[in-house]
């Protein structure tokens, strides 16, 4: 067994390689960006050695400075993770040059599978099921178009050499497939250096089935079983859990069977998972073969009791695989989300900024939490912005729901935009919950629009309630502490308790919510408060405990709660929901909205790509204005009203900075 192995890698995938080194007894070497000099995986580490600017391009992916790391620091071995050089053959073949393990499959199998193109004729020769479609070299574009026609709408564009849902197109009308073409080749060269394409029949209503395959250098391989991953947005997965909700022992048999061949018609060693679409009659199409960890491991390892890095460790070091196919069980039901920093009401528009509140409901046999991050560390743009993986499990499906429920209620995060609420509508969703699985497929989330994402709500009164007493309980606690610095604590002067000497002191506070200016009227009564707002009036009283955490009587009842402040921004957390409010201070001046005069502004810092519009031109609200790149996603920034574009501020190809003006833009009515 290895000594010390390097980690090539980042955030939570690196943190969760060094957990499992660190219990075998393994010593860890970490990389890091200088974006990442701070992170958790380098702290984790026994040693760390800094590889260059925050630019994947200039650090992460440089593959000469890795080797070079190796050398200095004696690692025997590098751990890929997923993403980054995981999936780079020539990164296999440096590390071989230079006697260094990776622990992964041999470089020719990552050639093989790396092109999807290619790895459908493997495929196809070892009788593996194939969805129709043009997997050729030819690229011209009007050769494509033809084909597509040929194979009949819709169909799917696929980088050949992509992965994580980027490089992928879904075209429904002949005359939509040249835009979508030319859009899907840009993000594929931005991502993985390579615009080769293909184009697959899109299945409608499909499942998106995975099976775990291990194989040894000994020519042993299994198959862990399988984990739907069908919940997806923009081709990325959101929820991802084992087994698949109505699987048949006979199919999993079968499934398992086809990717064990296909595994081993590339001679294959270590960690491995083939992707299935599979159709709601039961039959399945290879899709690819990603050849690497998972980022939805984890619920293979809760239903099967194995440590799948402890067993690419071993096999990477030439022991044999720990179990044969028949002493592998599946054991209860494991759901997996995502937690990521996006705004799923803005087209999971990614979101940047310091986890201010980083709480994650707390561990145990039934919860894990994979994370890369912790509590005062920063989301930034140069990479992708999860901040952590939540897994859940329990005896059946129904209860690991139910955990995951109530998991998600229990997680806290402020300081930036988060999917949690999104999840926990999700997981409640009836298609979704349902036992059988029957309405599970790639198109829920679309299919399932009114239900996930509801009409914006208003406030409800109880988190006004409890932002105001936090208001005043920060206020008193704020006093006090500047009463122990003064030179006289106990002076009355201090107490910020509303005494006068006639008549109870009274006061307004107000929040925005959205547009809305709420007003709430105080009025002090010794250790309570009678809030009054929208004319219902409530008597209050609150007590500060550690933190940000509040203990809140509303009339007869008791409340559990935090209030974070960040600036302006109240972020609350009540009864498992967040809600978000601004402090509106008549006395500072906040200018709220878009850019001056009408402007639209960079939601992130990001590359602009295209234009879709011309100076001069009317358009209506929603229309296409520009496409920006950002976190290596293409985003379209539309019109937020029908008006009349005065002008671009950049050109395609130019940088933009977060909140930068991009498009001088005049509404009409």
């Amino acid at each position: 067994m290895f000594n010390k192995i390097l980690i090539a890698n980042r955030g939570e995938i690196a943190c969760r390689v060094i957990k499992t080194a660190r219990r075998m007894g393994i010593r860890t070497v970490a990389v890091y960006s200088e974006a990442d000099a701070n992170a958790r995986h380098v702290r984790l580490a026994d040693e760390a050695v800094l590889l260059g600017p925050a630019a994947a391009r200039e650090s992460y992916l440089v593959a000469d400075k890795i080797v070079d790391a190796c050398k200095r620091t004696g690692a025997q071995a590098v751990h890929p993770g997923y993403g980054f050089l995981s999936e780079n053959a020539d990164f296999a073949d440096a590390l071989a040059a230079n006697g260094i393990a990776f622990i992964g499959p041999p470089a020719s199998a990552i050639r093989a599978m790396g092109s999807k193109s290619e790895a459908k004729k493997l495929m196809g020769k070892a009788a593996v099921p194939l969805t129709p479609g043009y997997h050729g070299d030819d690229q011209t574009p009007a050769l494509l178009h033809q084909e597509a026609d040929a194979i009949g709408y819709p169909v799917l564009i696929k980088a050949a050499a992509g992965g994580g849902g980027k490089g992928m197109r879904l075209v429904e009308r002949s005359e939509d497939f040249p835009d979508a073409l030319a859009s899907c080749k840009r993000e594929a060269i931005s991502s993985f250096g390579n615009d080769h394409v293909l184009i697959e029949k899109y299945i409608t209503k499909p499942r998106h089935i995975e099976i775990q395959v291990f194989a040894d250098t000994q020519g042993d391989c299994v198959y862990l079983f399988e984990r739907d991953c069908s919940v997806q947005r923009r081709h990325q997965k959101v929820l991802e859990e084992a087994p698949a909700p109505g699987m048949t022992d006979a199919r999993r048999h079968e499934m398992g069977k086809a990717a064990v061949a296909a595994a081993k018609a590339v001679g294959y060693v270590g960690a491995g998972t083939v992707e299935f679409i599979a159709n709601q009659d039961g039959s399945f199409y290879f899709m690819e073969m990603n050849t690497r960890l998972q980022v939805e491991h984890p619920v293979t390892e809760m239903i099967t009791g194995q440590d799948l890095v402890e067993w690419q460790l071993r096999v990477a070091a030439g022991q044999p695989l720990p179990l044969a196919q028949e002493q592998l069980q599946i054991r209860g039901h494991a759901l997996e989300a995502r937690i990521y920093a996006e705004d799923a009401n803005k087209g999971f528009l990614p979101s940047t900024g310091m986890l201010v509140r980083l709480s994650p409901p707390a561990e145990s046999l039934n919860v894990r939490v994979d994370t890369g991050v912790e509590e005062g560390d920063e989301i930034t743009p140069f990479y992708d912005p999860m901040i952590a993986k939540l897994i859940v499990w329990d005896e059946h499906r129904d209860a690991a729901l139910a955990r995951m429920r109530k998991a998600l209620a229990d997680y806290q995060v402020a300081g930036v935009t988060t999917n949690i609420d999104f999840l926990s509508r999700l997981v409640a969703c009836p298609a979704f919950s349902n036992s059988s699985g029957a309405d599970l497929d790639t198109g829920l989330i679309e299919r399932q629009k009114e239900f996930l994402f509801p009409a914006t709500q208003a406030v409800p009164r109880d988190a006004l309630l409890v932002a105001t007493v936090g208001e005043l309980l920060w206020e008193q606690h704020a006093a006090k502490q500047a009463a122990k610095a003064s030179g006289d604590p106990c002076s009355p002067w201090h107490a910020r308790d509303g005494w006068r000497m006639n008549l109870s002191a009274a006061r307004m506070i107000g929040f925005r919510d959205g547009d809305s200016l709420i007003e709430t009227l105080v009025r002090y009564q010794g250790d309570k408060w009678q809030i009054t707002i929208h004319g219902q009036t409530t008597l209050a009283r609150g007590k500060k405990l550690d933190g940000d955490r509040f203990a809140v009587e509303l009339d007869d009842r008791r409340l559990m709660a935090s209030v974070v402040a960040v600036d302006e921004k109240r972020s609350i957390f009540l009864n498992g929901s967040t809600y978000s409010l601004l402090r509106d201070d008549p006395l500072h001046l906040v200018e709220a909205g878009g850019a001056q005069g009408g402007g639209l502004t960079a939601p992130m810092p990001g590359k602009v790509v295209a234009l879709l519009a011309q100076p001069g031109q009317k358009v209506e609200k929603g229309a296409p204005l520009l496409i920006l790149e950002a976190m290596k996603m293409e985003h379209t920034i539309t019109a937020p009203a029908a008006g009349i574009i005065k002008t671009f501020c950049y050109a395609a190809g130019e940088q933009v900075s977060d909140g930068a003006a991009l498009v001088e833009f005049e509404g009409v009515s």
